[in-house]
């Protein structure tokens, strides 16, 4: 059974955590607000995302949004305009908030009634590294049926539940050498 890296990068090898660039392909499946939050109507879009109903505030607030109903009032009126501090935390409880409503829906998606989702793996790049230390990764594709710890560690946002899902379920049906993928260039599948 292979270990994980304890020194990545060591010899030139350049790549991303595995569970990271398959939570960026979750986000991209996602959809979310196109318009950056720092321009009015991103702001805005958002804001009307986490504030349309009583159960959507109680999300966000639950996420971690700490603006009073009056300022976020303020702000939508266009009588008052947030700090960076207060855009960060606005954009935070709504990738939170949005994640979780998602997650359910994507969930689906990614099952297809049991078929699962196609996933590739770009293996990392071993262009800088020297013949000796250089790794026998390739090009892999595999059909994976187990996303509930994946999805429901993303919506949370936890980092090292996703690790733990990433090796527990998704690599490790690639056999004895799926440590070699906990590093990669990409991750591609679409649901």
């Amino acid at each position: 059974m292979p270990d994980r890296s304890l020194e990545f990068g060591k010899f030139g090898a350049r790549g991303i955590k595995g569970y990271e660039a398959a939570a960026r392909q979750l986000d991209a499946l996602v959809g979310f607000v196109a318009t950056p939050i720092t321009q009015r109507r991103g702001m805005l879009a958002r804001l009307h995302y986490l504030t349309r109903s009583d159960r959507a505030m109680a999300a966000a607030r639950a996420a971690g949004l700490k603006i009073t109903d009056r300022t976020l009032k303020r702000w939508a009126e266009g009588r008052a305009t947030p700090s960076k501090k207060s855009l960060a935390q606005l954009e935070a409880a709504y990738l939170q908030v949005r994640r979780q409503n998602v997650a359910r829906h994507l969930l689906q998606r990614l099952h297809r009634d049991g078929r699962g989702t196609r996933v590739e793996f770009h293996p990392l790049n071993q262009s800088q590294v020297s013949r000796p230390h250089q790794r026998a990764v390739s090009f892999r594709s595999l059909n994976v049926r187990q996303w509930d710890r994946m999805v429901e560690a993303w919506a949370a946002g936890d980092g090292e539940a996703m690790d733990e899902a990433w090796f527990g379920g998704i690599t490790a049906d690639l056999g004895s050498d799926y440590g070699a993928y906990e590093y990669v260039m990409n991750i591609g599948f679409a649901a």
